[in-house]
């Protein structure tokens, strides 16, 4: 088990890694000038690959999450609230993984919708996230 939550726990800071830094890449594509075709096409080459490497990370993390809960049953029974908490901004956090690659389309066909300040500020919902997580897991408050 203790192996199976070493790996759940560096692919989740992995896939965190990634939804830390792709919103950061929108700041930069929103603030791309009229006409910077090459800047522009930089950014969105590195949005597209940091995404697909999310895409797997944020898999793996999954399936190892759900094998800890489900295969060792972390989380089952009375006193463990906590675990639903962390299920509910689990599915959270995979929302904001979906509305990334939404995005991430829109920039592709020129559909921005937000400037560089709002994606500043959608840049730190995951840092939330991950901060609630933790204390959860580690806490377990209820």
């Amino acid at each position: 088990m203790l192996w199976v939550k070493s790996f759940h726990i560096v692919f989740v800071a992995s896939w965190f890694a990634g939804l830390f830094y792709l919103p950061r890449i929108f700041v930069n594509l929103a603030m791309v000038e009229p006409g910077s075709d090459k800047e522009r096409a930089r950014l969105l080459l590195m949005a597209r690959k940091l995404l697909r490497f999310s895409h797997m990370l944020a898999a793996v993390a999954v399936v190892l999450g759900l094998w800890l809960w489900a295969g060792y049953g972390i989380g089952w029974g009375p006193g463990n609230g906590w675990m639903h908490a962390k299920l509910t901004l689990v599915l959270l956090v995979l929302g904001y993984h979906h509305a990334c690659a939404r995005m991430l389309r829109r920039f592709e066909t020129g559909e921005v919708r937000h400037g560089h300040v709002w994606y500043r500020w959608f840049n730190e919902l995951p840092v939330l996230l991950l901060m609630a997580i933790v204390i959860l897991v580690v806490v377990k408050p209820f």
